[in-house]
């Protein structure tokens, strides 16, 4: 069930009887996602003109096909079993996608075919390269089915590293390299069932969006490569989103939650707070974050982890602390998480509260202050690499209201480093047989 703060005005997730309060919230939404699917026209990519060779540029034919729809007050492009290779494609209102089993619609390696608009990216609005699939104002909009969103991401990646080895300056938005979907500004979204696969950069941005549902999905980049800034799934200033049954295989965060940055980032009316954010039932294989508060976070507040099995060295309880940004991180709670981490490996950390400094900008005013509070971890069992550590930009941010609880784990570092003042409260926490105790620095 679920209770509301009148007071705050918003709505607080309290676990119980193994139900969560999203879950039963959107019931009303899923039953309409059976009703959408079917709703409208069909059009196929061949039907379109679209050629499934994997060569043929197809951007015109299904861009024209998604126009076709629109006009026809709306409908669904279906992409077929074979490979259908693509620019960036713009969705209308009303029109939907498809992709059959085996269908792939697979991105293009040419640059130029990613138009340059103003788009949202890390924190701030600038011109930069649009993403394969790009909607906006698409409200009810549906992505669906078993086939693969196709990033093609490997030339995009080798361009970074190489950029990057010539001038150890470069940043991520130097190189020019194409999300595999970008959706703002849209209600009742839907994603469910299909693979994104080796993204050039993120691979989903929700930037503003409200009643989103992401199930059932896969984010993989390949092994034994370095994908540069695969996320997998961004939420950007964005509320009442549900990340549930899906696997993330990236090479960067598994799950983000994103806004503004900078020491004006309260000033913006850009960037609303992050809330009311449910992640259940995800397994977690590789990357670098279960769910990060990440380095564009301002507000994040109300967000319950549950459920979920990490297998790789992903920090479960991951928040970066920028040292030039006012951030409110609060009411968090990760409950009942699973970790099996590779018994070669054990390098992962459960909670991995640090100071973020990479990229920061005064700009020439005094560091704000930060606060951090209510956060719980509940029920952690598993082996993994170290317990972690919490530690505040001193004189920036205030941390306490840390909530440990039924922990039972195998660790290669039992460890677990807390700053001076940090307030944390345990209950049968237990590391390697012993109760934990904490290291004061």
């Amino acid at each position: 069930m679920n209770t509301v703060d009148h007071q705050r005005g918003r709505r607080r997730f309290i676990k119980l009887a193994g139900a969560s309060a999203v879950g039963t919230v959107l019931l009303p939404m899923q039953r309409a996602i059976g009703q959408a699917r079917h709703a409208g026209r069909q059009l196929t990519a061949t039907q379109a003109g679209a050629v499934a060779d994997g060569k043929t540029l197809n951007t015109e034919k299904l861009q024209a096909a998604i126009n076709h729809l629109a006009a026809q007050n709306g409908g669904t492009l279906v992409i077929p079993a074979g490979t259908f290779l693509t620019g960036s494609l713009f969705f209308k209102p009303g029109v939907h996608l498809h992709l059959e089993q085996g269908g792939v619609l697979k991105g293009s390696t040419d640059i130029r075919d990613y138009p340059i608009r103003q788009t949202r990216i890390e924190g701030h609005f600038q011109k930069w390269v649009s993403a394969l699939i790009n909607a906006d104002e698409c409200d009810h909009l549906r992505i669906e089915g078993p086939g693969t969103l196709d990033g093609n991401g490997a030339p995009f990646w080798k361009e970074f590293w190489t950029r990057l080895a010539a001038n150890r300056k470069t940043t991520n938005l130097d190189v020019p390299r194409p999300r595999l979907a970008f959706i703002e500004n849209s209600h009742d979204v839907q994603i469910s069932g299909l693979t994104f696969k080796d993204s050039g950069f993120w691979n989903l941005h929700l930037y503003r969006c409200q009643e989103v549902v992401v199930e059932n999905t896969r984010f993989e980049v390949p092994d034994g490569v370095r994908c540069p800034s695969t996320d997998g799934t961004d939420i950007d200033s964005c509320q009442h989103v549900t990340i549930r049954g899906c696997t993330y295989r990236v090479d960067d965060d598994c799950v983000c939650l994103k806004g503004n940055k900078g020491p004006f980032a309260l000033d913006e009316n850009v960037s609303p707070p992050v809330e009311h954010i449910l992640i259940e039932n995800n397994t977690y294989e590789r990357g670098g974050g279960v769910a990060t508060l990440g380095s564009e976070a301002t507000v994040v507040r109300d967000v319950l982890v549950q459920n979920c099995k990490v297998l790789g060295a992903i920090p479960v309880v991951h928040l970066k602390l920028r040292p030039d940004t006012p951030q409110t991180y609060e009411d968090l709670q990760y409950r009942n998480i699973t970790l099996d981490e590779n018994q070669d490996e054990m390098r992962g950390p459960i909670i991995q509260v640090l100071p973020w400094m990479q990229y920061f900008d005064l700009q020439g005013q005094p560091r704000p202050k930060s606060t951090v509070r209510n956060v719980t971890v509940d029920g952690i069992k598993g082996r993994f690499g170290e317990f972690g550590v919490i530690r505040a930009n001193p004189g920036q941010t205030t941390l306490g209201g840390f909530r440990l609880e039924n922990i039972n784990v195998q660790l290669k570092n039992p460890k677990f480093t807390v700053g001076s003042g940090i307030g944390v409260t345990m209950k049968d926490v237990i590391v390697n047989g012993k109760p934990l105790v904490i290291s004061r620095v």
